[in-house]
């Protein structure tokens, strides 16, 4: 599996968000694009990352951006997470794996890749998507409860 870097285009992908809509790559085309996969709903790095995103969306959308969550729960399990934590921008149910594996967030090398996949969660990478649906930033090693600073810093 190819690892994604700045300057490549982003893959596209079709899904269905917290609230049962379908989205795509295309749908963000003329904004930025912040697009962040978590392994899993309401656990405490994922919810401090979401927080994070959630807390600071006002200034991320000054900067023209979007904000885009995605693991492999269901619509379900993004619903009640959305609405414990009051969540203001969509995650994406990536229930068949396949945005994961496009973006290289599941099945990646190493050994805590391996282990994730083999349970279905994705590795947590954020892709910063450009207007034009090239990648510009990849973060591999996220800092959850500061998340947005580094979103911030980027744009």
């Amino acid at each position: 599996m190819t690892k994604l870097k700045p300057g490549d285009p982003a893959p596209d992908f079709t899904g269905k968000t917290t609230d049962g809509s379908k989205v795509s790559l295309k749908d963000y085309r003329g904004k930025k694009l912040i697009m962040y996969f978590y392994p899993m709903d309401d656990t405490p790095g994922c919810t401090a990352q979401a927080c994070s995103l959630r807390d600071a969306n006002k200034e991320i959308a000054k900067k023209g951006a979007a904000v885009l969550g995605i693991s492999t729960q269901d619509s379900a399990s993004h619903q009640k997470f959305t609405d414990k934590y009051k969540l203001n921008f969509p995650l994406l149910a990536d229930t068949d794996k396949s945005v994961g594996k496009a973006y290289g967030t599941i099945g990646g090398g190493g050994l805590l890749s391996a282990a994730k996949s083999l349970v279905g969660m994705a590795d947590r990478v954020t892709f910063v998507i450009d207007e034009k649906g090239k990648i510009t930033h990849v973060i591999d090693s996220p800092d959850t409860k500061n998340h947005a600073e580094e979103v911030l810093a980027l744009l």
